[in-house]
C-alpha cells in the first residue's frame, strides 16, 4: 500500500522567534495551571479533606476515598489521553487545549464551592470525586496538546528547548499549590483553614484559568498541524492506528519515562512524608526542601532541553536516569544524617538527575509519532508512564519502609526503576535529526 507523504510543494514553515516565545509562554502557563490545580487537590487532600469530605468514622466513604483516588488519579488521565487525542488529531491541537484547560478551570472552581459531608451527606465525596475524575480527563488531555503546540511551531534546531518548558509546568504547579496552602495556613486560624480557608487556593484558580485561556487564544494552530489538513492525511480512529502501528513506540516510551514519576514522588510526596514522620524533620523544613528543589528544577529544565538538541535525546535522557540510579541511595545517606543542609543537598542532588531526564522527555515521545496520531501516541505514552510509576511508588514505597524500616529499601526500588526504564530507552531510536511532517507508518487505508 502507497505510504502517505506530505506535498512537496507546500513546505511546512516554523513560527518567527517573537511567535515563538508567545507560544512558549501559553505552554508553560497553561500546563502550569493544569498542574496547580491537581496539586492543590492532592495539598488539601492531606490537610482538611479527610476532616470534610471523608470522615473516618463512615466505613463506606474510607472504601470510596480508596478507590476514587486511584481511579481518578491515574486511569482518568488515560482515558482523557484517548480521548482528547482522538479529536487533537483529528480537529486540531488548539481547540482541545482550550477545551481542557475550561475543563480543568471549571472542576477545581466547583471543588471550591462543594458543601462538606456535614451538610449533604454522601454526596459530598461523591461530588468530590466525580470532579477529581473529571480534573484526571482535562490533564489527559492537556500535556500532549501543549507538548505539541510547543515542538510542532519550533524550528527544529530547537525543538528539545521549547519542549521542555512545557515541562516546566509540573514543578511550578507544585510550588504554588504548595505555597498557596502555606499563605492560608499562616494567615487563618486551624479553625478558619478547615472550616472556609481552604476553599481559596481552588476558587483562585479562576485567575490563572482566565490567564491562560488569554494567551491561547492568541496563539495559532501548529503548522504540523496545518500541512496534515493540507494533504487530507488524517486517519478515521487515531487511537487505533497509532496502537496497531506504532504500539512499540507507546510501551517503550512509557516505561521510558516512568522513572521520572517514581522519582519525582519520591521527593514530593514520599520524602515529606519519611522526612516528617521516620526523621523527625518539621513539616515546614522538608516543605522548604521541596520548594527549593522545585525552584532549582524550574531553572534547569531548559538547559537540558537546549542540550538535547544539540547532542541528541538519548544521551541526555539516559544521563538523568542513570544519575537516578546512582544518586538514590546518597539521597537517602543525606537524609538520614536530620540536618536540613544534607538533607537539601539530597533533594538539590536528585532533583538535577530528574531534570535531565525530564526535559527532553517531552521532545523525545512526540517525535516517535507521526503527526496524525502524534497528540493520541505522545499522549497515552506519557500518561502510561504516569500509571506505571506515579501510581505504583506511594504504595510500593510505604510496603517497603514498613516492611523494613530503611529508606534504603526505598532507594533499591528508585534502582530498578531506573534500569528499567534505562533499558526501554535504549531500544528506542533517536529522533533529534527526525523531520516532523513524514509519517512514514501511515498507509493509504487509514485515512479518512
Amino acid at each position: 500500500m502507497a505510504t502517505v507523504r506530505p506535498a512537496a510543494s507546500s513546505p511546512v514553515h516554523h513560527s518567527r522567534p517573537n511567535d515563538m516565545k508567545r507560544i512558549a509562554i501559553a505552554s508553560v502557563i497553561g500546563t502550569t495551571v493544569e498542574w496547580y490545580d491537581l496539586f492543590v487537590f492532592a495539598t488539601a487532600s492531606a490537610l482538611v479533606f479527610n476532616k470534610v469530605f471523608f470522615p473516618s468514622f463512615v466505613p463506606l466513604v474510607g472504601t470510596l476515598l480508596a478507590f476514587g483516588t486511584f481511579a481518578s488519579a491515574y486511569l482518568a488521565r488515560i482515558v482523557g489521553a484517548a480521548l482528547f487525542g482522538h479529536f487533537g488529531d483529528r480537529l486540531g491541537r488548539k481547540s482541545m487545549l482550550l477545551v481542557s484547560l475550561i475543563l480543568m478551570g471549571c472542576a477545581t472552581f466547583t471543588i471550591g464551592l462543594l458543601p462538606g459531608y456535614s451538610a449533604i451527606g454522601i454526596w459530598a465525596p461523591i461530588l468530590l470525586l466525580t470532579l477529581r475524575i473529571v480534573q484526571g480527563l482535562a490533564l489527559g488531555g492537556e500535556w500532549g496538546g501543549a507538548v505539541l503546540m510547543a515542538v510542532e511551531h519550533a524550528p527544529a534546531s530547537r525543538r528539545g528547548l521549547f519542549g521542555s518548558w512545557v515541562q516546566i509546568g509540573v514543578p511550578a504547579g507544585t510550588l504554588i499549590a504548595n505555597l498557596a496552602f502555606l499563605a492560608s495556613s499562616a494567615a487563618l486560624s486551624p479553625a478558619d483553614l478547615l472550616s472556609w480557608g481552604w476553599r481559596i487556593p481552588f476558587l483562585a484558580s479562576a485567575l490563572l484559568v482566565g490567564f491562560g485561556l488569554y494567551i491561547r487564544l492568541n496563539t495559532s494552530e501548529t503548522p504540523s498541524f496545518e500541512k496534515l489538513k493540507d494533504t487530507s492525511a488524517h486517519v478515521k480512529l487515531p487511537l487505533a492506528t497509532v496502537l496497531s502501528r506504532y504500539g512499540k513506540q507507546v510501551v517503550l516510551g512509557g516505561i521510558a519515562t516512568m522513572s521520572t514519576g517514581t522519582s519525582f514522588n519520591l521527593m514530593v510526596a514520599f520524602g515529606l512524608t519519611y522526612g516528617t514522620q521516620t526523621l523527625g524533620f518539621s513539616r515546614s523544613a522538608m516543605l522548604s526542601i521541596a520548594l527549593i528543589a522545585c525552584a532549582t528544577c524550574i531553572a534547569m529544565l531548559p538547559i537540558f532541553g537546549r542540550l538535547s538538541d544539540r547532542i541528541g535525546r538519548k544521551p541526555v535522557i539516559i544521563g538523568g536516569i542513570l544519575a537516578e540510579a546512582l544518586l538514590a541511595f546518597p539521597m537517602f545517606w543525606l537524609l538520614d544524617t536530620r540536618e536540613f543542609v544534607f538533607a537539601l543537598a539530597g533533594y538539590l542532588l536528585m532533583m538535577t538527575a530528574f531534570a535531565a531526564n525530564y526535559g527532553p522527555i517531552a521532545t523525545f515521545l512526540a517525535e516517535l509519532f507521526g503527526t496524525e496520531v502524534r497528540y493520541s501516541g505522545l499522549s497515552v505514552s506519557y500518561m502510561l508512564s504516569g500509571l506505571l510509576g506515579s501510581a505504583a511508588t506511594p504504595i510500593v514505597t510505604t510496603a517497603l519502609l514498613a516492611a523494613t524500616g530503611r529508606g534504603s529499601s526505598v532507594a533499591w526500588f528508585m534502582v530498578v526503576s531506573a534500569l528499567v526504564s534505562a533499558a526501554a530507552l535504549l531500544l528506542l531510536t533517536e529522533t533529534l535529526k527526525r523531520d516532523l511532517t513524514v509519517s512514514p507508518n501511515a498507509t493509504t487505508s487509514d485515512r479518512a
